[in-house]
């Protein structure tokens, strides 16, 4: 595949961003498998092959495949692979929204992260992306009073990819859990569209506090390393937090803070998204301590 024609399927993927009416995702959703599918042709190592025919290759469309993944990493004793696939595909066809998610969060990880090549790389093998998707499902049977088993879902997928996020907690769209390790989303938390957050962040509560007890995450905020943004506060849109930050008290939008506790550090950054440029660099100071 040449670089002209993966430029022009790619910005058609872009065309939408997605819209939030799920019928107007369907053209995007197959342009996007038309792309996967000729990734997966790519590669051409006899002990990968069969991974990517498994994956990719054998299926008809990005659902279908999303689903048998889903089923194929978190099947275990107590539900086997094939019957998680077939639970997975029933939340599909009752919410297809969850696809559409599945399938912008996947666009915002190639757009925004450097290590990602093409589209196949994090959906085969990106924990981050692949532990958001397993929420959505969770979500699903967690909204539909399946409790027990949205917990299951959320136990496998804390076991399997060291990502820990409550079926209850609420994620838009456009979602990077960069490397995913040590992840926490809490029960009542809510992080918005065109978020980006980092390994080992913690967006949990202050204590036994019960209620609304954890952080809202807006828009295009950016999260950086080892975070931990602690109880009822909101961290507002375009805010960026730095790594290792300890948070806990509100952050104003467009603002930058760092320490332990958190501190606001240089000028207001109007109108950027940090989430969507990942820049994790520091403002000018003007203190010194």
């Amino acid at each position: 595949m040449d670089a002209a024609t993966y430029d022009g399927a790619q910005a058609a993927v872009k065309a939408s961003h997605f819209d939030e009416d799920s019928s107007i995702c369907a053209p995007q959703l197959n342009v996007l498998w038309q792309q996967m599918t000729q990734q997966a042709c790519v590669c051409h190592d006899p002990l990968v092959k069969g991974l990517l025919a498994t994956g990719v290759r054998s299926h008809s469309d990005f659902s279908s495949a999303l689903a048998a993944l889903i089923g194929r990493k978190l099947g275990d004793r107590s539900v086997a692979s094939d019957a998680l696939a077939e639970l997975v595909k029933e939340g599909f066809d009752a919410e297809p929204d969850i696809v559409c998610a599945a399938a912008a969060d996947l666009l915002a990880i190639r757009e925004r992260d450097p290590a990602c090549p093409d589209f196949v790389t994090p959906f085969l093998f990106f924990k981050g992306y692949q532990a958001v998707q397993t929420y959505r499902v969770a979500h699903w049977l967690w909204a539909e009073g399946r409790r027990h088993l949205a917990l299951h879902l959320q136990s496998r997928a804390s076991e399997l990819f060291a990502v820990d996020i409550h079926p209850s907690a609420r994620l838009g769209r456009r979602i990077l859990f960069d490397h995913g390790t040590g992840i926490v989303v809490g029960e009542t938390c809510i992080i918005e569209d065109d978020v980006s957050i980092l390994q080992n962040v913690t967006l949990g509560g202050t204590g036994k506090h019960s209620g609304d007890r954890h952080p809202k995450v807006r828009r295009g905020v950016l999260i950086g390393a080892g975070a931990k943004v602690l109880g009822n506060i909101e961290i507002g849109e375009g805010a960026k937090i730095g790594a290792g930050s300890i948070v806990l008290e509100p952050v104003p939008p467009f603002t930058t803070v760092v320490g332990n506790p958190a501190r606001k550090v240089g000028v207001r950054h109007t109108g950027r998204m940090p989430a969507l440029n990942m820049d994790q660099t520091l403002p000018p100071i003007d203190y010194i301590i």
